[in-house]
């Protein structure tokens, strides 16, 4: 790890988007494990394969399972030289706690301060990379629920499904990610595809919620403004 920390420019955003549960595109090769000064992205990312911390396919690599995911997710709150990753980090506590209170500004204050200290780097050219921010906002998140990304649900896959760990919460939360359109579309495509579906199966097989909370969040390239949108739906 201490690779990263030195050459903290240069992978920071590929840890965003694996700790987002993607892949990132490197040639890994394993010359760098014989370096004692890994200076290049494709240096640092062949050694973190070579000592176990990343696992490499096709000319990607990834975070292979979760008590390394906690690891990376670790250092992102340790970690100042991380820059926005860093900060939205911390701030993920909050986020969460303002979706389940219903605070949509709140939500998208947060974004927006994350996306216009890094700005240009951050530039939202696919969903995925919105992704890879939200889902780090929501880190903390993990603690109490089940993030499952992707999951097909109702008539399509969902972005995000968050499914309660503890007795005591009773609500789910169902989010979905919109690049160049509104949170109302993500609303709508929720409801839509009936995404609660799968939720509903969950609930009656394991009785684990009460309520779920479906979450918009868009982005719009051109105004570069975050949008959020956050309904309660009981069940």
């Amino acid at each position: 790890m201490s690779s990263i920390r030195n050459n903290i420019d240069d992978v920071k955003n590929d840890i965003a988007t694996m700790i987002a549960g993607e892949r990132v595109k490197c040639d890994a090769r394993e010359y760098a494990v014989t370096s004692r000064n890994l200076k290049t992205r494709e240096e640092i990312l062949s050694a973190m394969v070579v000592y176990g911390f990343l696992t490499s396919s096709e000319g990607y690599v990834e975070i292979p399972n979760r008590e390394l995911m906690g690891q990376f997710s670790d250092m992102l709150y340790k970690e100042e030289e991380l820059g926005y990753i860093h900060r939205l980090a911390k701030e993920s506590d909050k986020i969460l706690a303002v979706t389940l209170e219903g605070d949509s500004q709140t939500v998208e204050s947060v974004l927006k301060y994350v996306h216009d200290s890094e700005s240009p780097a951050l530039q939202y050219n696919s969903e995925s990379e919105l992704s890879s921010i939200v889902n780090i906002a929501y880190l903390s998140a993990r603690d109490r629920y089940q993030v499952i990304r992707e999951d097909k649900s109702g008539k399509g896959f969902v972005d995000y499904i968050f499914y309660p760990r503890r007795t005591s919460d009773r609500v789910g939360i169902i989010l979905e990610l919109k690049v160049d359109s509104t949170a109302d579309d993500a609303i709508g495509q929720i409801e839509s595809k009936k995404y609660i579906q799968r939720f509903k199966g969950k609930i009656a097989e394991e009785k684990i919620a009460d309520q779920v909370i479906e979450v918009g969040i868009s982005y719009n390239k051109k105004t570069k403004k975050h949008s959020c949108i956050i309904k309660n739906m009981l069940i």
